[in-house]
């Protein structure tokens, strides 16, 4: 999945991008690349043999020769789904599976009926039970590192699966969000863009919100108060103070606009690493990880992955708020440096009160690839958070051309990830370790910490 702002809609998957200069912050400049839309055939409905996962929380059946896309079901199964997009030209159809004829035995009642067919999105594998979405999930990675960069993490990594993060077998893959975004429908109630559409679904509750999240969102009778239409309401529940409520970006205390002088913005976010804890300030309606245990599990890998660095030179790219940037500074020591350069201009700010008083740290605000150009220094390793839609050819080539010997690379989309390993295999790095972490459960989503050295 997986430092920067916010775009003014609220997607129909809250895991999805929504400003266009972070990822959507992550990172900044996150962009998702969807398919064109074609024409619905809404009252069609085929009955499917479900076939392998693929990318993008769907299964891939065929139906007269023509490919369909089919979520909410397993494969093995024989489902009756109903087309959601798909003219008789389409190449391949989009389809929702409506009744189970033939289930797997990976298959659970649904923890967010919500999120199931003609539902919201952010929720397309609640129906599987979770140790099935963590194989359904590295079946993808592994699919599209063999597709793409021609990788059989089989033979090379075998080891690798996607891990569950503290926490969450014992509550079930629910109740992890610290930031939980919604917006008005036309009656005013508080809910989620139904899949692929500008629709709103009104919700009573949401599930994957954290237990502080929930308590706000009950507080501030967020689901049972009318809302003006389009009101975007966001729900942010940090580890380290006290959450607060965003209405169309305004802090909101008591049912009204909070109107006090310290009415806050930003929140405290504290991340421990061993008995180390680490102190951050972000703006509320910033990028931070959404999962309560992300920012220090990523943390962790990251600074596996970079090894021994004392008195090196490190590169943070795409560096956000300064999650990585300010262990990373400890890591190199007083002999060594931290290059930090991220393109938000929020997130940046955040950095700089974060970094405040590190002298090893220096930051740069600007598009990754043209810092690069102005940034002529070598470095011993490059860490890189880039967006869902990756780093591409121009920013690999720029890290190459530093010779590093060693990159680590976290990812929030697969497919990127496999295309950026194989620029980098063109200069010749290679794999040499991978984790891969379920960091949104009942989702398609993961987040891959890749280690490439030459």
């Amino acid at each position: 999945m997986p430092s920067s702002s916010r775009g003014p809609a609220v997607p129909s998957d809250p895991f999805e991008p929504r400003h266009v200069p972070r990822r959507p912050g992550r990172r900044s400049g996150r962009q998702t690349r969807r398919s064109p839309r074609v024409e619905p055939r809404p009252e069609v409905e085929v009955e499917l043999e479900v076939g392998p996962v693929a990318h993008g929380g769907h299964c891939v059946a065929r139906h007269d020769g023509r490919v369909v896309f089919v979520r909410h079901a397993l494969p093995g199964e024989r489902v009756r789904a109903r087309v959601t997009e798909g003219g008789d030209a389409a190449k391949f159809w989009r389809a929702d599976a409506v009744e189970v004829l033939e289930a797997s035995p990976d298959r659970v009642p649904s923890v967010w009926p919500e999120a199931g067919p003609g539902g919201v999105g952010g929720g397309e594998l609640a129906h599987v039970a979770l140790p099935a979405q963590r194989r359904w999930k590295r079946d993808v990675l592994a699919e599209q590192l063999r597709r793409i960069a021609g990788i059989d993490l089989d033979e090379s990594h075998p080891q690798v699966e996607v891990e569950g993060l503290p926490g969450d077998d014992e509550r079930g893959g629910l109740a992890y969000r610290t930031r939980v975004d919604l917006v008005a429908d036309g009656g005013g109630r508080a809910g989620m863009h139904r899949f692929r559409s500008h629709d709103v679904v009104p919700l009573e509750s949401m599930p994957l919100a954290s237990e502080d999240a929930a308590d706000l969102a009950v507080h501030e009778k967020v689901f049972t108060r009318t809302w003006r239409p389009g009101t975007r309401i966001e729900l942010v529940a940090p580890v380290g103070s006290a959450p607060v409520l965003l209405v169309d970006g305004t802090p909101w205390r008591g049912g009204s606009p909070d109107q006090r002088p310290n009415a806050r913005r930003s929140v405290v976010e504290r991340v421990a690493l061993g008995d180390q804890e680490h102190v951050y300030r972000v703006a509320a309606a910033g990028f931070w990880q959404v999962h309560r245990e992300a920012p220090a599990t990523l943390t962790r890998a990251v600074l596996d992955g970079v090894g021994d660095v004392d008195g090196a030179r490190v590169l943070d790219l795409y560096s956000g708020a300064g999650l990585f940037t300010t262990p990373l500074a400890e890591a190199v020591g007083s002999a060594g440096s931290v290059v930090a350069i991220e393109g938000d201009d929020r997130a940046v700010r955040d950095a700089r009160r974060n970094a405040h008083g590190i002298d090893r740290v220096t930051l740069h605000h600007g598009p990754v690839e043209r810092v690069l150009a102005d940034e002529p220094a070598d470095a011993d390793v490059v860490v890189l958070d880039p967006p869902r839609v990756g780093a591409g050819r121009a920013v690999v080539e720029a890290i190459a051309a530093r010779r590093p010997s060693r990159v680590v690379y976290v990812a929030c989309d697969p497919a990127a990830l496999a295309r950026d390993v194989a620029y980098l295999a063109d200069h010749g790095y290679g794999l040499s370790a991978l984790r891969a972490f379920d960091l949104f459960p009942m989702t398609h989503h993961l987040e891959a910490v890749a280690v490439l050295t030459r």
